[in-house]
C-alpha cells in the first residue's frame, strides 16, 4: 500500500513541510513516485517516520538522527555504532526523567504544604474545591 504526502503527513503526525525537510536533509530516503510523479510513501516509510518522531521526542539532535539514518543504510556493518547512539540517547532520556522526577517531587511537596496550610484556614475546603474545578 502507498500513501500520498498528505496521507503520510496525517498518519505520521508530521507536516508536509517536515516530510520534505526530512527528505532534503537525508533523514528519509526519497519515497517512490506514482505514475503522475507524486511521492508515494510505503508502510516502511511510515514506520521509519514513526521511529524518527520518537527520536525527536527524546530530544535527539537532528545531526545525530542524520548520522543514525546514514548508518542505517550501511546495514549490519554499522549495527554497533547505531546501538551505541541509541544507548547514549537512552542514558540522556533516563537523566532527563530523573531531573523531571525531582521537579515533580518538589511540586508535590509544595502542593502538600499548601494543602496543610489551607486546611487550617477558615473556608479552606471551599477554596480547594474552587481551585480544582
Amino acid at each position: 500500500m502507498s500513501y500520498s504526502i498528505a496521507e503520510a503527513a496525517r498518519r505520521s503526525g508530521l507536516s508536509i513541510d517536515t516530510l520534505r525537510y526530512y527528505e532534503r536533509i537525508d533523514l528519509l530516503d526519497p519515497p517512490a513516485r506514482d505514475a503522475a510523479g507524486r511521492r508515494a510513501y510505503s508502510e516502511q516509510d511510515l514506520a521509519w517516520l514513526g521511529f524518527l518522531t520518537k527520536l525527536r521526542t527524546t530530544g535527539m539532535p537532528i545531526k545525530m538522527m542524520r548520522e543514525y539514518a546514514h548508518l542505517r543504510s550501511a546495514g549490519d556493518a554499522a549495527v554497533a555504532r547505531r546501538r551505541a547512539i541509541l544507548v547514549e540517547q537512552r542514558r540522556s532520556v533516563a537523566d532527563r526523567i530523573a531531573e523531571l522526577q525531582a521537579c515533580l517531587d518538589v511540586l508535590d511537596y509544595k502542593i502538600d504544604n499548601y494543602d496543610r496550610i489551607c486546611a487550617r484556614m477558615p473556608g479552606a475546603a471551599a477554596a480547594r474545591e474552587e481551585i480544582s474545578a
